[in-house]
């Protein structure tokens, strides 16, 4: 293995020591905030559909009001799919114990949802549409309305997620012992009779 490789393997599994160890709190946070902001878009787009009564196609969420092509553009919902497996992947390291389980959880589901984009940025490039559909169709879509579809599956994604979050921010005895972060919040100091005194 030549130095280059060695020092490019290293730089990699620094960088992913930083992301799980003193970066895990800004990494997290940071993708968190992307989550919130993707959520904000479904629920918008969910708002006008069953409270406003629009027609889905004129239901496009925040952005799409003002850049009506980023609805139907498959690259970018592939784009955003494929964002959060990577970020669920690189910050997985660093949860222990239940935490880890949590987000391991939301890991998987994730990777299928990214599947499920990935057959449907495959049938917009390539023009030809699966399941006999009329436009691109994941294999869930078969049976379920495309809205409600990815409603279900970012919640179903979020929702071991946050549990991984919070049960990551106040770990038990074990779980604090063996993080590399300093997420945890930090544990109450029991207050001593007569302190202050």
């Amino acid at each position: 293995m030549t130095a280059v490789t060695q020092q490019g393997r290293g730089g990699r599994s620094a960088l992913l020591r930083s992301l799980n160890g003193r970066r895990h709190n800004l990494a997290l946070t940071v993708f968190m905030l992307i989550v919130v902001a993707h959520w904000a878009e479904h629920a918008v787009q969910a708002f006008q559909i069953w409270a406003l009564d629009r027609p889905r196609p004129l239901s496009r969420g925040v952005l799409g009001q003002w850049f009506p092509w980023l609805v139907s553009s498959e690259a970018l919902h592939y784009g955003y799919a494929i964002v959060m497996l990577i970020g669920l992947f690189l910050l997985r390291a660093g949860f222990t114990g239940r935490t880890r389980r949590w987000w391991t959880i939301a890991l998987v589901i994730q990777l299928w949802h990214h599947i499920e984009h990935l057959l449907l940025l495959i049938q917009a490039q390539a023009g030809t549409y699966f399941f006999g559909g009329t436009v691109p169709t994941s294999v869930a879509q078969v049976f379920f309305p495309r809205v409600e579809l990815h409603l279900f599956y970012n919640t179903v994604v979020t929702i071991p997620m946050v549990v991984a979050v919070i049960l990551h921010k106040w770990p038990n005895a074990v779980e604090r012992q063996e993080a590399m972060c300093t997420c945890a919040v930090a544990p109450r100091v029991p207050a001593v009779a007569g302190a202050g005194r």
